[in-house]
């Protein structure tokens, strides 16, 4: 299949063979296990009932506190908590038009490798921009126990000696957040002046790749303390003191999201216009995700489409954390939600 047009194009074609690129990323995220596959959640929107926003139960942990067991004391039962947790699909969309599409992109080198790698790559970037949104939502909660959550959750240091993450930053980060959870974390996401600082310190060692013509180079994933480290200049970076930049590093643990891939009723298609311009073909992709962070619930306070904007996302207003529903709420545990900030100078 080396020729792009609506006799030629084959969708289910193109989309399994999209899953064969490599993704290097996501699979080093896939891999730290900070991203996990849900089936719940990919059932309940797969029904008649829940196709855009749902809530799921969440079973809390057995407590209570243990009996004398004498032959005197009555035993008596504690029950277990059931949460309520919001989890909301987000859909996306994309087309990228071309005049004599076929020859132009193919250079040569083929239809499939090129357009495969750079739709690929740029539902990456999509996926990764809301994941970034969904943690700038969760980072600003104002109500009493997501304020809890922030604030243990949050190490900031740049007011602490240069202000710049050293050598005990991402230990004592991880342990304010979730104390003698602190093993769960894997993966830390920065900056790359971050990752400079970390590098001039010797903290910080970056990963090899073979392709498969046995070329190897360098990749922008490295490890600090044991985690993996992904470096992406699309972190978030204040700059407005040029001389106090604020640099914001997210640490993730096993589990921090849940995501379902859900699909598109069409999610390839291409739609020829033969007239216009000597005949062009637009490539439109589509497609529909859940991500669902541990611990939170999404509440769709502020959205006004069935599916959230990245600017909805990120309004904490439409977070909290998962408690039982109740008018006296009893709330999570924030310290066993495996995610954390820190925010340094670099």
């Amino acid at each position: 299949m080396s020729k792009f047009n609506v006799t030629s194009f084959n969708p289910q074609a193109f989309g399994a063979y999209i899953n064969t690129i490599p993704q290097t990323n996501k699979n080093e995220l896939i891999k730290s296990r900070a991203l996990m596959p849900n089936s719940e959640i990919k059932r309940v929107f797969s029904s008649q009932t829940g196709t855009a926003y749902a809530v799921l139960p969440m079973y809390g942990l057995l407590g209570g506190d243990v009996l004398n067991y004498d032959g005197e004391t009555n035993i008596t039962a504690s029950t277990t908590s059931t949460y309520e947790r919001g989890v909301v699909v987000v859909g996306r969309a994309k087309a990228w038009l071309e005049r004599d599409f076929s020859e132009d992109i193919t250079a040569g080198a083929g239809f499939m490798d090129n357009v495969a790698a750079q739709v690929s790559e740029y539902f990456d970037q999509v996926d990764q921009n809301t994941m970034l949104s969904i943690l700038k939502g969760i980072f600003s909660m104002t109500d009493e126990e997501g304020a809890k959550f922030v604030s243990g959750h949050t190490l900031d240091i740049t007011e602490t000696g240069d202000g710049l993450c050293g050598a005990t930053t991402l230990n004592t980060a991880i342990q304010q957040a979730s104390g003698d959870n602190k093993s769960n974390y894997t993966l830390c996401i920065m900056h790359s002046a971050v990752a400079t600082n970390l590098e001039n310190l010797n903290l910080l060692e970056y990963l090899k790749y073979t392709d498969s013509r046995g070329i190897q180079r360098s990749l922008n994933i490295g490890t600090w303390n044991g985690r993996t480290v992904l470096v992406d200049d699309s972190m978030p970076f204040d700059g407005s003191e040029p001389d106090a930049p604020k640099y914001t590093t997210y640490v993730l643990g096993k589990g921090a999201f849940e995501y379902a891939d859900l699909g598109a009723a069409t999610p390839y298609e291409i739609y020829r216009d033969p007239l216009t311009n000597g005949g062009m073909e637009t490539f439109i992709a589509r497609q529909r995700k859940c991500f669902a962070p541990f611990g939170l619930s999404y509440l769709k306070k502020t959205q006004t489409s069935l599916s959230p904007t990245d600017a909805e996302l990120a309004l904490g207003e439409n977070w909290e954390l998962v408690n039982d529903g109740m008018i006296s709420k009893t709330y999570i545990d924030h310290k066993a939600i495996p995610i954390c900030r820190i925010i340094s100078k670099g």
